[in-house]
């Protein structure tokens, strides 16, 4: 069940919002939190409904191998390395085993094919979730939770599907007392904040994806791209994954504020990032801090002679990589930006002292170039192949031809030449299109934020970092909520065609 879905919007979320407010009020805060444990599961097994019995068994034993990591003082070691054993086994027999078949057979001669399996929903999230939970319980971070406890901090659906990854610490706290606090404020707060998700989602994202998908189909099929329409279709995918996730996130922080619950923070304006490493600390916020925990740190992190760290910051990144799929543009996406994270860390290092490195000149172009850099390991990520990303790094390189499009001769009133008319043939890309990325770039990178808009509300459970304050600010008043309620008619009208995002697939 999507987020951006008619039976999500109009069924399923009414029902879990009423149910859990009327059980809260008449039979108090376990009565309605069970009842959204359920919910979840039903939200999870709409998908696919056997894979249901997956989820709950990994519950089950990740919740008996916690206790005993727990209450037990002996062989505690023992036990958690079985629980990550067992939880990366499952992960890579349902995510991995088809890639590893593909490489030992390619390695061995050997026809090593799989039959075709599905990966079972959000496994790498909620896999990634437990395993940070036995690690804590492990290193001493809890007290004691009950089972309804434990169900509902993994399966609350707002962050089981597409994160964040949550810890425990994070989510039980905030259940404390007989009963959870339902405010209208913070239920305003929530829905408004779930419809800019989503109008990020359809509005945006979904208006660029079919200009990425047209461009890297192109290259699929061996056909040689020019400079611009490279250019156009990876910053047109640069669009469509930025706005997909940040819709999805700013939805998942929207939808548990309507429960109550704030969950962690897990997107920040990343094309506003002006280092790769500050690029990591504004996307996915949640999976680079469970890297940086429980891998990079553990592998000796920054404590470390300088070769080691940078060897921990690349396997980091290539351990990264291919939890995003199992793949090697994945693995080769990940090892890129292990490489960037290097350069940037000894760049660091060689200008500590220089003060010329630290103009506003100079911060600019770090800007410039961090971006230019994601956007180009972009292609590897969206790539299907790794020839396709090849060719189509070729064409943004200017190795297959700098042709310009008709849309920049009627822009400066000039003859220029064409690669073909706008939107006719396979090379087509209309002027709407260059005119949407445009938009959509100046949004990402000049225009304030959910939490900026939603300061007074505090949707997340810490603070941005980094963020001015905005004269366009939500507050409880007649004018947001008539603002709110047109952006809801807007986007109900225009869910016709439902897409799935794109962190569904890992």
């Amino acid at each position: 069940m999507l987020f951006n879905s008619y039976p999500f919007l109009l069924v399923f979320l009414p029902l879990a919002v009423g149910g859990f407010i009327l059980l809260n009020s008449w039979a108090g805060k376990w009565a309605a939190l069970n009842f959204i444990t359920l919910a979840s599961l039903v939200f999870y097994s709409y998908w696919n409904p056997p894979y249901t019995l997956l989820i709950v068994g990994s519950i089950a034993l990740n919740f008996l191998l916690g206790r005993h990591l727990y209450r037990s003082a002996d062989g505690r070691k023992i036990w958690l390395t079985v629980g990550i054993v067992v939880n990366l086994g499952a992960l890579g027999y349902f995510k991995y085993s088809h890639f590893g078949a593909e490489v030992l057979g390619a390695f061995t001669g050997l026809d090593l094919r799989l039959a075709e399996g599905f990966l079972p929903l959000a496994m790498s999230f909620f896999t990634f979730t437990q395993i940070a939970y036995l690690v804590d319980v492990y290193r001493g971070m809890r007290t004691e939770y009950s089972l309804r406890e434990y169900c509902f901090f993994v399966l609350f659906f707002p962050h089981l599907i597409a994160g964040p990854i949550v810890r425990h610490y994070e989510i039980l706290p905030q259940l404390e007392g007989r009963k959870l606090e339902f405010r209208l404020e913070l239920f305003a707060a929530g829905l408004t904040v779930l419809a800019i998700g989503l109008s990020k989602k359809v509005f945006l994202a979904d208006m660029v994806s079919p200009t990425a998908a047209s461009t890297f189909a192109l290259v699929h099929k061996g056909v040689p791209v020019h400079f611009f329409l490279a250019w156009i279709g990876a910053l047109a995918y640069a669009c469509q994954i930025y706005f997909d996730f940040s819709g999805y996130s700013d939805m998942a922080l929207g939808l548990g504020l309507m429960f109550g619950i704030r969950l962690p923070l897990n997107f920040n304006s990343p094309y506003k990032a002006a280092s790769i490493i500050d690029f990591w600390r504004r996307w996915h916020i949640s999976l680079s801090r469970f890297l940086r925990d429980y891998l990079y740190i553990p592998l000796g992190g920054g404590r470390v002679a300088p070769w080691r760290k940078y060897a921990n910051l690349f396997s980091t990144m290539l351990l990264g990589g291919l939890w995003h799929g199992a793949g090697w543009t994945f693995i080769l996406w990940g090892g890129v930006h292990g490489f960037f994270l290097m350069v940037n860390h000894g760049w660091i290092a060689l200008t500590r002292d220089r003060s010329w490195a630290q103009g506003r000149l100079m911060r600019v172009f770090y800007r410039v170039v961090t971006f230019v850099s994601v956007v180009a390991a972009w292609v590897l990520f969206r790539a299907e192949r790794l020839s396709d990303a090849v060719l189509l790094l070729r064409g943004m390189a200017g190795q297959t031809g700098v042709l310009l499009p008709h849309f920049f001769g009627n822009l400066f009133g000039v003859h220029l030449p064409v690669w073909l008319n706008s939107g006719s043939g396979e090379f087509g890309i209309g002027d709407r299109a260059i005119v949407r990325i445009v938009i959509f770039l100046v949004v990402a990178f000049f225009a304030p934020n959910t939490q900026q808009i939603m300061a007074r509300a505090n949707p997340a459970l810490e603070e941005a970092e980094g963020l001015a304050p905005t004269p366009l600010r939500w507050s409880l008043t007649p004018s947001w909520a008539c603002a709110v309620g047109l952006l809801w008619a807007l986007i109900l009208c225009s869910l016709n065609e439902v897409s799935e995002f794109i962190y569904f697939q890992f």
